[in-house]
């Protein structure tokens, strides 16, 4: 029996320790490619951990019957189904939402923190582990795309949860100037390169 410790580890690795984006470079598609808005970033982020979910327990439930020669495009195959439902369900009660991603949800099935954490964690560990690990994964990964999202929505744009008129905040009056450059694609490798800065510093500074 594994001890309880192990999966509140499992589960904490992806966050700092071993996130995907801010230490393991990995999704920069989606991570560059729908961050301009806080709401697109955080939706893309719950797609995301939901397909990864989804995958690690089926991988970890059919671990001893998935032979080694075609391991890789049977965890493709898994992926793909779960994000097939995922874009379905987006694009029937988050259409909005479905049609500001577009193809970077199916493009999910490529994403390589998915399949990473399949052939490295899931396919050789039980099933409890696997999915708390899947979790984190996830969820490290949104934190990132959120992190990222704030400061180019602040930044580019002077709101909060925009486009949506409707939820939009303006967060500044009307003389405020936007840095429109963080709303452009260029925009997303600045923030990016200057948020990889100040997550090394403080890495080293704690010792993590």
């Amino acid at each position: 029996m594994e001890p309880k410790n192990v999966y509140l580890q499992d589960l904490t690795r992806g966050l700092v320790k071993e996130n995907p984006v801010f230490v393991s470079l990995l999704g920069m598609c989606p991570l560059l490619g729908v961050t301009g808005f806080l709401f697109y970033g955080f939706g893309m982020g719950v797609a995301t951990t939901a397909v990864t979910i989804g995958g690690t327990l089926i991988v970890s439930l059919l671990r001893n019957l998935i032979p080694k020669q075609v391991r890789i495009p049977i965890f493709i195959v898994v992926v793909a189904t779960f994000v097939t439902v995922i874009e379905m369900s987006l694009e029937a009660f988050q259409p909005a939402l479905h049609e500001a991603l577009g193809v970077f949800v199916p493009l999910i099935v490529c994403n390589c923190l998915i399949l990473g954490r399949l052939e490295a964690f899931s396919s050789k560990r039980p099933v409890l582990r696997s999915v708390a690990d899947g979790l984190g994964a996830g969820l490290g990964f949104t934190l990132a795309l959120v992190i990222l999202a704030f400061v180019r929505e602040v930044l580019g744009h002077g709101t909060l949860l925009g486009p949506d008129p409707d939820t939009v905040v303006q967060l500044f009056g009307p003389n405020f100037e936007a840095m429109t450059i963080f709303a452009q694609p260029a925009g997303a490798f600045i923030a990016l390169g200057l948020l990889l800065a100040l997550f090394n510093m403080m890495m080293k500074r704690f010792n993590i």
